[in-house]
């Protein structure tokens, strides 16, 4: 009966979703529509977390927590591309703040909410060295040429590459993910994987029909949940507008409503002491959205003549290489305590902090 039951409410929210999406056009109310939509959204990233737990229990680690990184950064980008053709000239940015906002929010807002709630639950949590240290090298050198080196590699430009410059950091970017999928499913698959047993591989995983309808209620969850993030954008902008906040502002909000699913899957982990998959969620993400993220709107700015800011200022430059720094101090022991966590936090508190009040 309680299998029945969470059945069909994870599949009520996608299609209670799919039906607000398609009368939302309709209705001229759109204060309305825009509340209807938040609340749909929240029941939506819940249905979408629940389906990525069947598949990865099914398909197993690291395939599972891959799975749900990919298919939130390809729709990610389909968003950030979508609002890119609509207003290309105010969009410009919107990408670089987008994925620096995606970066901060895994690597210091999740990362650092999953050690505090599991370190304060057991103490101390293990993870396997070699797969996080794989994850942060690639990382840092993914930020580093595409947030940071834009900035310096042709300063009569400003934060723009040139033309062949930005097909060669798009191309680059696609080669160190694609090289870290590789090492993270097959070459070193076993640096991925959790140290200690995992209670839930004792139960028995789903049906493989059970799993196909579950990749199915995936996927409509995570599409729906960018086009009700889509329909929210208008009303999040007026409210930013209105108080007087940066532009940079609705990056952040776009980006944290697309990382809901993955946030809450990465916590139920660290809470059931599974921090090796909260890493792989995480840092999986960050990576996903950087490397697959910049070559699309690199090949939709060039194909457009549409212009692209990807450099960073000096601030958030700062932020980031904190934030490389910090990943790489508090993953390469092995082991983390609530103090890590802790820390972590603080640094998205400030990096939230500077972006309100720049």
């Amino acid at each position: 009966m309680v299998g029945a039951q969470a059945a069909l409410w994870t599949r009520a929210w996608p299609i209670l979703a799919c039906g607000v999406l398609l009368t939302a056009p309709f209705v001229e109310a759109r204060g309305f529509v825009a509340a209807v939509a938040g609340v749909v959204l929240f029941g939506t990233v819940f249905a979408a977390v629940y389906h990525a737990e069947v598949v990865a229990h099914r398909v197993g680690e690291p395939y599972g927590t891959l799975v749900l990184a990919l298919a939130i950064t390809v729709i990610e980008t389909a968003l950030i591309v979508s609002v890119m053709i609509s207003a290309p000239a105010e969009k410009a940015a919107l990408a670089r703040d987008t994925v620096f906002a995606a970066v901060m929010i895994v690597c210091n807002g999740i990362v650092g909410i999953c050690l505090l709630m599991g370190g304060a639950r057991y103490r101390e949590q293990a993870f396997q060295v070699h797969g996080a240290s794989a994850a942060m090298a690639v990382l840092a050198a993914l930020t580093s040429l595409t947030l940071i080196l834009p900035s310096y590699a042709a300063r009569e430009l400003g934060p723009l590459y040139s033309k062949p410059q930005l097909v060669f950091a798009g191309l680059v970017s696609l080669v160190l993910y694609g090289s870290f999928v590789f090492v993270q499913t097959i070459r070193h698959r076993d640096y991925f994987l959790p140290e200690s047993d995992d209670e839930d591989l004792h139960a028995a995983p789903p049906t493989n029909k059970a799993a196909f309808v579950s990749a199915g209620f995936l996927i409509v969850s995570l599409v729906a949940i960018v086009g009700l993030a889509k329909i929210l954008t208008p009303t999040v902008e007026t409210g930013i507008a209105k108080l007087r906040l940066p532009e940079a502002t609705v990056g952040i909000t776009i980006a944290a409503l697309v990382l809901l699913p993955e946030c809450l899957a990465a916590l139920r982990a660290a809470q059931r002491n599974r921090l090796q998959t909260s890493l792989n969620l995480a840092l999986g993400s960050a990576l996903a959205t950087i490397g697959l993220t910049i070559p699309a709107v690199a090949a939709v700015s060039i194909m457009l003549g549409q212009r692209l800011e990807l450099g960073l200022d000096e601030k958030d430059q700062v932020l980031l290489a904190l934030t490389l720094v910090l990943g790489m101090v508090t993953l390469g022991t092995g082991r983390t305590t609530v103090l890590q966590g802790i820390v972590h936090l603080v640094i998205f508190a400030v990096f939230v902090f500077f972006a309100v009040v720049p």
